[in-house]
């Protein structure tokens, strides 16, 4: 009867396997970040200055904390099983609404403190889920375990910053020292949680799997990327436009230089990467999935955020039929364009350095070409600009693959030689099934 019972039920949390891949539920409540990536994305681009910019920042500052310490939690737990996905789905549902309530949160402060109540209450849920699924996967574990003496302190403290930032502003005379005083707080909020985790050192991080860990990560990644596409599509406004030769050859290079990006971390350096992390053991396998992907990631993914607002604005210029193919980019947006791809590949210099110890020469060019061209591309018109660009980061492409055929045709062997023995012994092993080997599952 109790065992009819346990099996009608949610059943009991699985904790990741060493060789364990990211699941379906992972993938699906990451579609919550794309939301979050859209609106930060689409706030931010439709009155685009120095202090909006600053607001953006914060904003993905505090939600990657978020995902960072969501990472930890399924670094343990799988999270499509057992009753976690009950725990993940009121997750999900506190993330969408801090999402959805962050137009108000740096709005005007006149306006009252619901949109920025809401977030602070949505994000103490969203804290409090992953503190119970870390409570409930560390137990017996007393040294990682003691990792919540630290999160509780840093969740209670963030917390109560940003409710003083949607509640004290409305009471201060002032508006300027109302809008510095919260921003102020956000970012002591921002400070707090990423020293923290760096206060703490390894205690408390796990990585099971590497192909699990470095799979969340990237796939969270191409997430970002996919922004960006969507700002040269939808943000563009190409939908709602009459077709134009124009039109079509921005669309094309907003593709060629988003691919150019993806294939300048995704061709080498992250899947060496990806076997570095399998390589190391111990603390410095801990302190280099801490250091290359829950904290390199952030500026990585800001990168794509500054240069999709930009390529959004100059697409925007490309298809005003008023202004014309001689119209240059509008506002700043060729300098977010040109900064954000450079910060994009000036951090995947870092991840490089912090995971393989090199630094690639083609790299440190293209971040030099990017740099004089963007004084160039603030004379140009606003198409040229873009080809401009979308010319370096293809250059980039173009150059590795004929300088570095060897070192990529060697790292491809080695990952095909690693999936074709892990496929074999898996398939060893599941051919037991059929020879009577393990028990059956229970119908």
């Amino acid at each position: 009867m109790g065992a009819d019972r346990r099996r009608g039920g949610l059943g009991p949390a699985i904790p990741i396997a060493p060789a364990a891949r990211v699941d379906k539920f992972e993938v699906f409540f990451d579609l919550v970040f794309v939301v979050s990536f859209f609106i930060i994305t689409r706030a931010t681009a439709a009155n685009v200055g120095s202090r909006q910019l600053l607001h953006a920042m914060l904003v993905l500052a505090v939600l990657w904390w978020c995902w960072v310490v969501h990472s930890m939690v399924a670094a343990r737990l799988r999270l499509g099983e057992g009753f976690v996905p009950v725990l993940m789905v009121v997750g999900m549902i506190a993330l969408f609404t801090f999402a959805l309530a962050l137009p108000q949160t740096f709005g005007d402060h006149q306006l009252g403190t619901g949109g920025p109540i809401v977030v602070t209450i949505s994000y103490l849920v969203f804290r409090a889920v992953h503190l119970v699924l870390y409570a409930h996967a560390t137990r017996g574990q007393p040294h990682a375990r003691r990792q919540l003496v630290q999160f509780f302190p840093e969740v209670a403290i963030t917390a109560f910053l940003l409710l003083i930032a949607a509640v004290v502003p409305l009471r201060i005379a002032d508006p300027d020292l109302a809008i510095w005083f919260r921003d102020g707080l956000w970012i002591v909020v921002v400070i707090v949680q990423y020293a923290s985790g760096f206060l703490a050192g390894t205690r408390g991080w796990e990585v099971t799997s590497a192909e699990h860990w470095t799979e969340r990560y990237d796939l969270i990644l191409i997430i970002a990327l996919g922004e960006s596409v969507i700002s040269v599509g939808v943000g563009g406004n190409l939908l709602g436009k009459p077709v134009t030769w124009p039109a079509i050859v921005a669309a094309m290079l907003g593709i060629l230089f988003t691919a150019a990006l993806w294939w300048a971390h995704f061709d080498m350096i992250g899947p060496a990467a990806r076997i570095a992390l399998h390589s190391a053991q111990g603390p410095p396998r801990l302190a280099m999935a801490r250091d290359a992907y829950a904290y390199l990631y952030l500026p990585m993914i800001a990168g794509v955020i500054l240069f999709a607002i930009g390529a959004e604005e100059l697409v925007a210029t490309i298809t005003d039929p008023v202004g014309g193919l001689t119209e240059r980019g509008r506002g700043a947006s060729v300098p977010l364009l040109f900064s954000g791809v450079m910060v994009f590949l000036a951090t995947d210099v870092i991840f490089q350095l912090r995971m393989l110890r090199t630094v690639t020469w083609t790299r440190v060019g293209v971040l030099l070409a990017l740099g004089a061209g963007l004084p160039v591309g603030r004379h140009l018109p606003a198409l040229a600009a873009l080809s401009l660009l979308t010319a370096i980061c293809v250059a980039l492409v173009v150059v590795e693959v004929l300088a570095f055929a060897d070192s990529r045709g060697a790292l491809r062997r080695a990952v095909y030689e690693e999936k074709a023995t892990h496929e074999t012994r898996e398939a060893a092993w599941r051919a037991r099934w059929h020879d009577g080997g393990p028990e059956q599952p229970a119908r």
